[in-house]
């Protein structure tokens, strides 16, 4: 138990931090899609700026994840710290090579890369013409995404958690300091807002540097790459590397498809990213947090030979986003489109850009429990050593999305290929559930899917409270402030109405909370 509240501690941290910089991403966006909607110069952004984002999973967050955690873990249990810091030092060496070259390479291939995954943009010589120039001062921000990511994996391997939580609070600030000088002088354009990007950047990294040299970290023995733990890190790093470019290569996919607007509809690549960030706020305050405070307790629970804790973390973990994700999926399915609207819809952001958003809001949150449970699974399998499962299971997710993706374009345009991305999610989640439930030993199945039944019963009656209040107290027109306090009184109650279904049904993880308030009102 007291490792359970250790666990629910650090995602707290976390998620706190999460919050708060998804709060002010949400005014970011909010202040993009007022600027630009789903223009052209908009369309082109979004796919320019996709790009370092993809490789951040790929050589960044990822690396971390799968090879700089689980290894920096299990040096600074079994050896000295002059050895820890060693080691880190050699990651840094190789970390730097990999990202400067990735970002000379982006800005040299930069109209190949743009022809590649939005060949639709051919057809507006601009459009195309502004995600070239936009890529090509996007791809040094590559640099700045590796370093974060390697601090974040040594002060993770630390148990600290703040620091690295709080970067992205840093480059949300930034951009949104971009926006509102576009705002006030619109003859800046959209080039201050790549500009704010890149200072982002360089922000993210100097608020790490104090704390990992006040944790004994320091630059000495010279530009070292060779150590018996490069090795190890590539050969737990190019399999996970090879998973998340199978990953993005159906991001690829969304993008390529999604540019294609004779088909899907004009502006699906903007609508797509839209919904995307909107998805990604439950996802990140609570499924993404809670994977990464979980990934250093597996991984020392590896290195122990604890199995038995190890089942009961995942098991736990589980329950513990499935608690959350359930509902918001069945929220989200509700009042989409009162969401666009009140979070979107001004300036050029009209009402053609909130239908086709809230069309691939919808549809992405059939995958909303998939995408977090993915999280906790595959960390799972990188404390264990095991990068290749996970890069198998996302190639047969890849092959799913795409088959859908075909099937689905025409009928449900832009709403189809995020309905393709929760069923591949989907599919993957639960392959990689019963490969590891297999791996290690029962994980809880018969327990996990009886609290999974409560807490969809619980969600569905949410739902139910959700109905009635979007169509009794939101109306078709929620615009201003006033719509936005009804759209707040609904999400809240309907938050309210959860946690006392789950309470009576006896979904732990409310229960649990409901009696820490109880405790704390005797007190």
């Amino acid at each position: 138990m007291d490792t359970n509240r250790k666990l629910i501690r650090s995602t707290g941290i976390i998620g706190f931090a999460t919050l708060s910089s998804r709060i002010l991403g949400f005014i970011r966006v909010v202040l993009f899609a007022r600027l630009f909607g789903t223009s052209a110069v908009a369309q082109a952004f979004v796919v320019a700026f996709k790009l370092p984002n993809m490789l951040r999973d790929m050589i960044g967050e990822g690396a971390s994840n799968a090879a700089i955690v689980p290894v920096l873990t299990e040096y600074r249990q079994k050896s000295s710290e002059d050895e820890y810091w060693d080691v880190a030092r050699v990651i840094l060496n190789l970390m730097l090579l990999v990202v400067v070259t990735l970002s000379l390479l982006g800005v040299l291939f930069a109209p190949a890369i743009i022809r590649m995954i939005a060949p639709g943009f051919l057809k507006d010589p601009q459009k195309f013409s502004n995600a070239v120039l936009f890529a090509r001062f996007l791809f040094p921000y590559i640099i700045f995404l590796g370093l974060v990511a390697y601090s974040t994996g040594v002060l993770h391997s630390l148990q600290f958690f703040a620091a690295p939580a709080f970067a992205s609070v840093i480059l949300n600030s930034t951009v949104i300091c971009a926006l509102l000088l576009i705002l006030r002088y619109p003859v800046l354009g959209i080039k201050t807002l790549v500009a704010g990007v890149l200072l982002g950047g360089v922000l993210q990294v100097s608020l790490q540097v104090p704390f990992l040299w006040g944790r004994g970290f320091g630059l000495k023995g010279g530009f070292k790459v060779r150590h018996p733990v490069a090795a190890r890190v590539g050969r737990l790093l190019l399999p996970r590397f090879l998973g998340a470019t199978v990953y993005q290569f159906s991001v690829l996919i969304d993008t390529v498809l999604a540019s294609l607007g004779w088909i899907v509809g004009e502006g699906a690549v903007s609508a797509l990213d839209y919904a995307h960030r909107i998805i990604h706020l439950p996802l990140a305050i609570f499924g993404i947090s809670l994977a990464t405070a979980a990934l250093p307790r597996m991984s020392k629970e590896v290195a122990s030979n604890d199995t038995e804790k190890l089942r009961k973390t995942i098991s736990f973990s589980l329950n513990s986003v499935f608690t959350v994700m359930i509902p918001a999926t069945a929220g989200l399915l509700v009042i989409a489109k009162p969401i666009i609207q009140a979070l979107f819809q001004r300036g050029e952001f009209g009402g053609y850009s909130t239908s086709i958003t809230s069309d691939a809001l919808f549809f992405y949150a059939f995958g909303l429990f998939a995408y977090a449970g993915i999280k906790i699974l595959v960390n799972a399998f990188y404390s264990m050593g095991d990068t290749k499962t996970p890069v198998k299971t996302a190639a047969i997710s890849l092959a799913v999305n795409l088959v859908f993706n075909l099937m689905l374009m025409r009928p449900l345009k832009v709403g189809g290929l995020a309905l393709a991305t929760s069923i591949a999610a989907t599919v993957n989640l639960l392959i990689l559930f019963f490969i590891l439930d297999r791996k290690i030993g029962d994980i809880g199945i018969r327990p996990i899917v009886a609290s999974l039944m409560k807490i969809v019963f619980s969600s569905v009656v949410m739902a139910v409270f959700t109905f009635l209040g979007k169509r009794f107290l939101l109306g078709s027109d929620i615009s201003g402030l006033a719509g936005f306090v009804k759209l707040s009184i609904v999400i809240t109650g309907s938050g309210i109405i959860y946690l006392l279904a789950a309470c009576i049904v006896g979904v732990e993880g409310p229960r649990r909370v409901w009696g820490m308030v109880v405790d704390r009102i005797k007190r």
